[in-house]
């Protein structure tokens, strides 16, 4: 079971957890969970005017193993106005643009889009069941 928790925090509200939302799926071979701005195919869905978040930006997939990898899909511009970072821990990895990082199995973190022109970013917890 993958569980994600997402808050939007701005620069006048940083910190606050207010509209949080979650998501979750079973650790089943092809699952898939996706954060971004289309309510259509997006479980987890940021503000209409926040740009800086792609239509579909991350999407969370369970392997053959049961294993989770986030990947962050490449959008319609060549270059990102985000950063994409995965921390667990101590432990931060920046997500290259269109790359993929896997999960920690059994293991919890957050992964952090991060406006590039604003005080703005959104804010994905993710708890990985073993």
């Amino acid at each position: 079971m993958l569980e994600l928790t997402m808050a939007s925090v701005s620069g006048t509200d940083e910190g606050a957890t207010a509209g949080m939302l979650m998501a979750d799926a079973p650790s089943d071979p092809g699952a898939v969970l996706r954060v971004g701005r289309d309510e259509t195919v997006c479980r987890l869905v940021t503000p209409d005017d926040w740009l800086f978040i792609s239509r579909v930006h991350l999407e969370f997939l369970c392997g053959p193993e049961g294993v989770w990898q986030v990947s962050w899909l490449r959008g319609s511009q060549p270059d990102p106005s985000s950063e994409v970072r995965l921390i667990v821990g101590e432990y931060a990895q920046t997500v290259g643009y269109g790359g993929s990082v896997p999960l920690p199995r059994g293991g919890s973190g957050e992964i952090v889009i991060k406006d590039r022109t604003g005080p703005r970013s959104v804010n994905v917890g993710f708890y990985h069941e073993s």
